[in-house]
């Protein structure tokens, strides 16, 4: 991240991937995505307070209570409507709908850690959180210890991180696209966008 002046005051500039530049002023929609346990939702929920914009969480818009899956165009329905409105910041991954956030993002952010980062914290997160509903989903959706979770989650650098690529390079968002890759990665972020 740069500081740039073009109003004759210092204002945080976000260099992105594809070498773009984005004044942090200007951000209006934010996707945020990665790995389980990568701290999607604690990211959204900071900058949310920093920008001053709306936050959604896409577990929320997917799950039902009792664990229960919404039905494909359902979702992508209700994706849909948050998306077209003009100030957002979505956590989550959910490939098969990255068209609808990619095309609208301002910012994509993309968590890229390790898995023995993300990985032990999905595991504390469901020791520590299990039988209760984390503040990030539907209500009626507790943790829970459950191994094929834990399989998913383990397998993700092999089989769901390829796809997250892949869908970053079609949707084209380089220029957009700032890729965190640790905790102290995203505290630098964070740290250099200023005083809230």
């Amino acid at each position: 991240m740069n500081e740039g002046s073009t109003t004759g005051r210092m204002r945080p500039i976000i260099v992105t991937e594809g070498g773009g530049e984005l004044a942090v002023d200007d951000l209006r929609r934010v996707a945020i995505i990665g790995p389980c346990g990568a701290g999607k939702s604690t990211l959204a929920r900071q900058l949310g307070t920093h920008l001053e914009l709306p936050v959604f969480h896409l577990d929320r818009l997917y799950w039902k209570p009792g664990w229960v899956e919404s039905e494909r165009e359902e979702f992508r329905g209700r994706q849909l409507a948050l998306v077209e409105s003009a100030a957002w910041i979505v956590d989550g991954n959910y490939g098969s709908t990255f068209d609808l956030r990619m095309a609208r993002a301002d910012l994509v952010i993309y968590l890229d850690f390790p898995r023995r980062i993300y990985f032990r914290r999905v595991l504390w997160r469901s020791i520590r959180g299990l039988g209760r509903t984390r503040p990030d989903l539907t209500e009626g959706c507790p943790e829970r210890l459950d191994l094929s979770f834990f399989r998913f989650t383990w397998n993700i650098p092999t089989q769901s991180r390829p796809r997250t690529l892949e869908g970053l390079a079609r949707h084209n968002v380089a220029g957009r696209l700032v890729r965190l890759r640790s905790p102290r990665d995203v505290r630098h972020f964070i740290d250099a966008l200023g005083p809230e």
